[in-house]
């Protein structure tokens, strides 16, 4: 199989605290409505791309979030400029694996069987004037 690679247009939304309410007496868990919708959008594009048969053996995954620029940034010049360039990245929160693990789910039973097949990852994270992610994934051959 080769790589599957698709892009998600949009501001990249880290995957939030899950939240608890009892009903019942059970508790019931859920996302919060940003990640929630983020995910679903995630599945909308990746099922563009999704093989023809799930993948069920190990996969790598290589994810690039591009956060829109703070205007301190796009304010200046040259800071836009190394920004654009990949010279100047973001190091503030929220931190790559919230990013990656919104978009590991949404991947679940549709790209892949369930993201513990993922056997190698890298994310990146820089500044853009087009906030968006760009998903690489492939299957890891023995």
């Amino acid at each position: 199989m080769d790589c599957i690679k698709f892009t998600v247009y949009g501001e990249p939304v880290a995957q939030g605290r899950p939240r608890g309410s009892i009903r019942n007496g059970k508790v019931h868990m859920r996302d919060p409505a940003k990640s929630k919708y983020f995910k679903q959008y995630v599945a909308l594009v990746a099922s563009q791309h999704r093989p023809e048969t799930i993948i069920t053996g190990p996969v790598s995954m290589d994810v690039k979030v591009y956060r829109p620029m703070p205007k301190s940034v796009s304010n200046s010049k040259k800071k836009k400029e190394k920004a654009e360039k990949g010279l100047l990245r973001p190091t503030t929160k929220p931190d790559v694996d919230n990013y990656v693990k919104g978009v590991k789910d949404a991947l679940n039973h549709l790209i892949y069987k369930d993201d513990s097949q993922v056997v190698d990852l890298k994310v990146s994270k820089f500044y853009s004037e087009e906030p968006r992610v760009e998903v690489m994934i492939r299957e890891v051959s023995a």
